[in-house]
């Protein structure tokens, strides 16, 4: 369920992540390379068929994806990853949720949705940089459900354990996949030692 991809390229970007001194270009590039690199785990079981082809000498029995893929970014700070997986998958489709924290209450408020066509048949990545409470994890789920979405699999760059238990216990059957665990939330709800708030970090609004 809780899949944690430790590629040392990928650690390695991830500290350059949380370093308060990383610009707003670093800290975007890094975030769509983490991205990408963590495309190639995260697609590892996704269904292949089998097809004969030819190539320029003769023909082959050879395997495609057998679904489509889905990427729903968690905006605004999702949009960071986009690339990075488009750029391994192009075929990909992008669906979009809005989704914000309440500062006082911290439960997810939701003000957008807007999904492709095909995603009840499709393997659906949900992104988002940060898994903190899971609130608006679960909240975008449950959504994506809603829609008739059946695979989905939840994609992060650092969570909590607060948040990986929530999505077990809301959603016992989606896949979480992180680039790190992290120790805990903070009193206000942020991911410690994290990386500060992903969504300001990468736009430079803060």
């Amino acid at each position: 369920m809780l899949t944690i991809v430790k590629h040392p390229l990928i650690q390695h970007k991830l500290t350059l992540l949380r370093k308060k001194q990383t610009g707003t270009k670093d800290f975007r590039e890094n975030l769509d390379e983490i991205a990408g690199l963590m495309a190639y785990e995260i697609t590892r079981d996704v269904p292949v068929r089998e097809v004969q082809i030819e190539t320029p000498l003769t023909t082959c029995s050879t395997h495609e994806l057998a679904k489509d893929i889905v990427l729903v970014p968690v905006l605004r700070a999702g949009l960071g990853m986009v690339d990075g997986i488009t750029n391994l998958i192009p075929t990909a489709k992008v669906g979009h949720v809005g989704m914000y924290r309440n500062h006082d209450t911290l439960e997810p408020m939701n003000y957008y949705a807007k999904f492709p066509g095909n995603i009840k048949d499709a393997v659906v990545l949900i992104l988002d940089p940060m898994l903190a409470t899971g609130g608006s994890a679960s909240a975008t789920i449950n959504t994506l459900k809603h829609e008739g979405a059946s695979i989905i699999k939840l994609v992060c760059i650092v969570g909590a354990p607060e948040g990986v238990e929530r999505i077990k216990n809301d959603h016992p059957e989606v896949d979480i996949y992180l680039a790190a665990l992290d120790d805990c939330l903070n009193e206000v709800g942020y991911i410690m030692p994290g990386l500060g708030d992903a969504g300001d970090r990468l736009f430079g609004t803060k």
